[in-house]
């Protein structure tokens, strides 16, 4: 039986994006099944539109910090996301807040999925690890 980990994402700031990516890329590439879903703020991280800043006034430095994780091999949030949807990683938007916040489901990435909160609890019932970002 395959582990499953469970993350939820409640914040769109650069820190809070990159969290779900590092963690989940690491999780899936040791053979586990990982389910991120993106709630409230969180939810415009998973839209085609997708530009995460730093937060606060750390939002001027983002550019800065984009190049300084590139100086050590780290790739920026798209590249991330591809990489982390290559390995399997499982995207949700909520459908409530999509609904609340005006976000359609042709906003969203490409292999994005809608999920309602009942099933991710269910989904997250399942899981070894539940974690929650924001």
């Amino acid at each position: 039986m395959t582990e499953k980990m469970c993350m939820v994402v409640s914040e769109g700031t650069f820190d809070k994006a990159m969290m779900p990516l590092i963690m989940g890329t690491t999780a899936a590439a040791t053979g586990t099944e990982v389910h991120v879903f993106y709630t409230f703020f969180g939810t415009k991280l998973v839209t085609k539109k997708a530009n995460p800043k730093l937060p606060g006034m750390w939002r001027l430095f983002t550019g800065m910090f984009v190049k300084k994780m590139k100086g050590v091999g780290i790739g920026n949030y798209n590249e991330f996301m591809k990489q982390a949807m290559d390995l399997g990683v499982n995207f949700y938007a909520c459908s409530t807040t999509m609904n609340l916040m005006g976000v359609k489901e042709s906003d969203l990435l490409p292999g994005v999925k809608v999920l309602g909160a009942a099933s991710f609890l269910k989904l997250a019932s399942e899981s070894k690890t539940t974690l929650f970002i924001g």
